[in-house]
């Protein structure tokens, strides 16, 4: 049975007959019933399944930092779906007789937010690393847009960030990391707007080992 929600000429959700009504982050679709596979998976699918897998399996600790980074990305995917979308196409490189994710070509942010000049990060102390970049004004920004910061040690699943840092005129902020030796960080940097409105692309400042 499905229910009306607006009306005999709104949307519904149940099914009716052989269609099912539902709705997603507010847009409301239909589809068929789910059917029973009968062919076997393809190398192919099998593949991308794998592909899909080891995508997710990468961004999952970044989570948190991922729904500020590919907020608004391409409404109404955003987030961590965003996240997933954009790497599964443009991450992965070959290596052999297979394909890995390349953490330099990873992107953690995805938006028109202009960047500032002379970004560079070095590690301080046991666990500090000191983020520097332009404070002089960018075109298409301003200067209390703020820099999101991660380190992100891919090995144990476990990273560090701030997704409200310092403000672009400030030019320097620091990020904490655990001062745990023999780890190897690989070191994002990024800008939201003050209002969080807009994000700009993340850049890839290399590896920091602790």
């Amino acid at each position: 049975m499905a229910k009306l929600s607006a009306g005999i000429n709104g949307p519904f959700r149940g099914k009716v007959g052989t269609v099912v009504g539902s709705s997603w982050k507010g847009q409301p679709y239909m589809k068929g019933p789910n059917k029973e596979r009968t062919s076997k998976v393809t190398k192919k699918e099998k593949d991308n399944q794998n592909k899909f897998a080891r995508t997710h399996h990468w961004l999952k600790p970044l989570l948190v930092f991922l729904r500020q980074g590919f907020k608004d990305y391409d409404y109404p995917i955003e987030g961590m779906n965003a996240a997933m979308s954009w790497n599964l196409l443009n991450a992965f490189e070959p290596n052999g007789q297979t394909t890995q994710i390349n953490p330099a070509i990873v992107q953690v942010s995805y938006g028109d937010l202009p960047l500032s000049e002379n970004m560079t990060v070095e590690k301080t102390a046991p666990d500090e690393l000191l983020f520097t970049w332009g404070s002089d004004p960018v075109d298409g920004g301003s200067p209390y847009d703020q820099v999101m910061l991660l380190a992100y040690d891919i090995k144990n699943a476990a990273a560090s960030f701030n997704i409200t840092g310092q403000f672009r005129s400030t030019g320097m902020d620091v990020l904490k990391i655990p001062a745990t030796k023999g780890r190897t960080y690989h070191v994002y940097m990024s800008f939201t707007a003050a209002d969080r409105s807009r994000q700009s692309h993340s850049v890839y400042m290399g590896t920091i080992n602790s």
